[in-house]
């Protein structure tokens, strides 16, 4: 797995949090790694946006941006309101492809879910992973809603013959909810694919040499980790 696009099932759920706890866990294994921010919006041009935080929090990592726009909405409504061309699908693929001739991963994380529009043509995160024939996972959120959000997500993933490697719940609170329990067990199910981990509510927050001790222990094997849903489950179990 040299490309691994991260999307997720709405916005401010965990995605760039999960993108870097991923990029520490390859980092720590020895490996070059590569953040691409498809489209960064709501962000001012002397703003720091979501892959320097990756980058505040992993380390060394290369980061990349295809496009910056003020407001913060949809990368294509963005991209009119602002004047300016939007990113289209080919060229994340393309930038992408380009990083990984020269990195083990790269790490392409989405604006908002999966079907997020970039372009006037429709053009989404899922057009560029299909262009890309990359893994995808899923960052969902852990308490009552997530289960349609994520089915949804699921069943688009599959009909487009998307390679779904599986969930991550971007944040776990410190006192989970019935409903946040329930859906460790749920989330498997209506998605048809493996939990693949769960960050702490507040990760972001921790000093960057605890976040990256700490990112391992957080994700399944299939990412880098250590982190075991079996042991979680049985651990949050009502």
């Amino acid at each position: 797995m040299s490309v691994l696009v991260i999307t997720g099932t709405g916005t401010e759920i965990g995605k760039t949090i999960t993108t870097a706890a991923v990029a520490a866990t390859a980092l720590a294994a020895g490996r070059t790694v590569a953040v691409l921010k498809a489209a960064q919006t709501g962000v001012r041009p002397d703003e720091r946006g979501d892959a320097d935080e990756c980058a505040r929090l992993a380390g060394a990592v290369t980061t990349a941006e295809l496009a910056r726009f003020p407001e913060p909405l949809a990368p294509g409504t963005a991209a009119r309101r602002a004047g300016l061309p939007p990113v289209r699908p080919h060229e994340i693929a393309e930038a992408a492809a380009k990083l990984a001739t020269e990195h083990d991963l790269v790490l392409v994380e989405g604006a908002g879910g999966l079907l997020v529009r970039f372009d006037d043509m429709g053009g989404t995160l899922a057009d560029a992973a299909e262009l890309l024939g990359a893994p995808v996972v899923v960052v969902a959120p852990a308490g009552l809603g997530t289960l349609n959000s994520t089915e949804l997500t699921a069943h688009e993933l599959r009909a487009r013959r998307l390679d779904f490697l599986g969930v991550v719940i971007g944040s776990w609170p410190d006192a989970p909810d019935l409903a946040s329990r329930c859906n460790v067990a749920d989330l498997p199910k209506v998605s048809g694919a493996p939990l693949l981990g769960a960050l702490p509510a507040g990760a972001g927050a921790l000093a960057p040499t605890d976040f990256r001790t700490a990112a391992g222990g957080w994700l399944a094997a299939e990412l880098g980790g250590t982190w075991d849903a079996a042991a979680f489950r049985e651990r949050v179990a009502l």
